[in-house]
């Protein structure tokens, strides 16, 4: 059982934070995609990481929002490496568009940090009629993991160092539907629940990481997929409970809710530390190794899941991009 603050095998617990957990890392010569890196704890990840010296290129639906962070970020640690790239997850198109304009700056790609997501949002339909939170928290990252799959294989080999690709999911992955993945019913306004789908989006986070995880190894590509849970912290994502909830969730924050340096630090963990080299296909909280729920474990529902994205992504492919 966890307790606050209990360390695990890796010397770190809920309370480390980012900074703690790149301690001494050299990330000079890396690059890494951070989506979502202009709010909540994508903006703590792409500082710390630039921190380190890694070159970072933060992925944001809004530019005007991301060039602000850019700043704020240079304020505090001049000379960091940073570009602001736009990227909207809920939309196919831009998924294809941002994989393009990123392969033709030529820049090489050590680091995939699938961060992005909405949460319990009301029932929604993204610009490619797909329920919002699958769309924008699994298909879209889905998607733009396979358009930049070839950059990182490429950089992999020719940096002779290894990749990394880390997908956040959620301990919400455990409360999905009944049936785990809704396959059939992705669209169901009238069976629709707003966490369910939460939950459904990041069970689908942890089966895509764990096929990609298993494709690489078997192709003996030196790139290792991992999954996590960040903890609970008060950020933008919460903006779709109800005020009698959320103000719930404030009461008990000094129990359980991360600060947004502790919410970013198993992402940091994943991305850069010497310690889970060559680790992958795991499922992590508190930058420990932890076990998903059943369907997390699911080799035939993560294939099901991967083949089922693959037809989603492929039929709404428009304007060839790749």
């Amino acid at each position: 059982m966890w307790f606050w603050g209990s360390k695990g095998a890796s010397g770190f617990s809920s309370s480390s934070t980012a900074e703690e957990v790149t301690h001494g890392v050299d990330g000079t010569g890396l690059t890494a995609i951070v989506t979502g890196a202009s709010s909540g704890i994508g903006v703590e990840t792409a500082r710390v990481l630039a921190l380190r010296g890694v070159h970072v290129v933060m992925a944001v639906r809004n530019t005007v929002s991301g060039a602000k962070v850019k700043q704020d970020i240079l304020n505090q640690v001049p000379g960091a490496k940073l570009d602001v790239m736009e990227l909207d997850l809920s939309s196919i198109e831009s998924v294809r568009r941002f994989a393009s304009d990123y392969k033709s700056t030529g820049l090489p790609l050590n680091i995939l940090i699938n961060n992005a997501g909405v949460m319990a949002c009301p029932f929604m339909l993204s610009k490619d009629n797909i329920e919002l939170q699958f769309a924008t928290n699994h298909l879209g990252h889905f998607l733009l993991t396979k358009l930049l799959l070839d950059t990182m294989k490429n950089t992999s080999r020719e940096s002779k160092r290894e990749g990394r690709i880390v997908n956040l999911s959620s301990e919400a992955h455990r409360f999905s539907y009944p049936e785990g993945v809704r396959f059939d019913k992705i669209n169901d306004v009238s069976r629709y629940s707003s966490i369910s789908a939460y939950g459904q989006s990041k069970i689908c986070n942890v089966l895509h990481a764990n096929e990609l995880a298993r494709q690489l190894k078997e192709d003996g590509v030196n790139i290792t997929v991992n999954s996590l849970h960040p903890g609970a912290i008060m950020t933008s994502l919460w903006r779709h409970f109800n005020s009698y909830l959320a103000g719930a969730v404030s009461a008990l924050a000094s129990y359980f809710i991360k600060t947004i340096p502790q919410g970013a630090a198993t992402t940091c963990y994943l991305a850069s530390s010497p310690q889970v080299a060559g680790v992958t296909g795991e499922y992590f909280r508190n930058c420990n190794i932890t076990k998903p729920s059943s369907f997390g474990q699911d080799s035939e529902l993560a294939k099901k899941v991967w083949d089922f994205s693959t037809k989603l992504t492929d039929s709404h492919s428009g304007e060839s991009h790749s």
